[in-house]
């Protein structure tokens, strides 16, 4: 059996690490993205999951990965088994959200090296997660326990990455990225009426609002040398 600490974990993606905000989209169809996609980046969020449970996803993840290139970090989520992250995969993917702790998905993506962020809530489920090779596990969801969770994993589970999601509103952005979190994935709060004609400026703003609080809530790296 492989052991955590010789696993080959696959490191989360640039977009991500620069702005670590996730944009969670749910449509009536895929074909409602681009526009939405447009939008975010305009605001700074670069770092897109399309659900499968939107009709369509993997069929029009090819002409938005066509359409925005290297200007967005296009991952998957909702993927619940294998066989769905192996279509995704080929699909072009860049990483792999699942909203429970299916390890037989984990172990394909650290195979075949995409950043997989599986979804769990009790320590039992996060840690297998992590210790299976994931980037960082979902906190899902995260609402149900708060930012004061990642500081209560961290006692016995020093190294482990977290990322909180679902029911986390703009406000509560801030608690979460000092509490540690890697990233945040935000929904509704963040996208509110955009699938639904709502004001391309007013999801602009919702994004560069989001994009603030993240920057001003991350921890200042010590200057070089401060420890020497």
């Amino acid at each position: 059996m492989t052991s955590p600490a010789s696993l080959r974990r696959p490191a989360a993606g640039q977009a991500l690490l620069r702005n670590p905000v996730i944009a969670v989209l749910r449509a009536g169809h895929a074909e409602q993205y681009a526009p939405v996609l447009d939008a975010l980046l305009a605001g700074g969020v670069t770092s897109i999951e399309l659900t499968l449970s939107t009709p369509g996803a993997l069929e029009e993840l090819p002409r938005l990965l066509e359409r925005f290139g290297p200007d967005a970090e296009i991952g998957v989520g909702t993927v619940t088994g294998v066989q769905q992250a192996r279509q995704a995969i080929d699909a072009g993917a860049a990483y792999i959200v699942t909203p429970v702790m299916d390890l037989p998905t984990v172990g394909l993506c650290v195979e075949r090296g995409i950043p997989v962020y599986p979804g769990g809530l009790t320590p039992t489920e996060l840690l297998a997660g992590w210790n299976a090779g994931a980037t960082a596990v979902k906190l899902f969801p995260a609402s149900t326990v708060g930012p004061g969770y990642i500081g209560q994993l961290r006692g016995p589970f020093p190294d482990i990455s977290v990322i909180p999601s679902g029911g986390i509103g703009i406000a509560d952005v801030p608690g979460w990225i000092e509490a540690g979190a890697l990233a945040v994935s935000l929904g509704g709060p963040l996208l509110q009426d955009a699938f639904a004609g709502g004001s391309p400026a007013g999801l602009i703003q919702r994004a560069r609002e989001v994009s603030e609080l993240v920057a001003r809530s991350r921890p200042v790296p010590a200057p070089r040398g401060a420890e020497e």
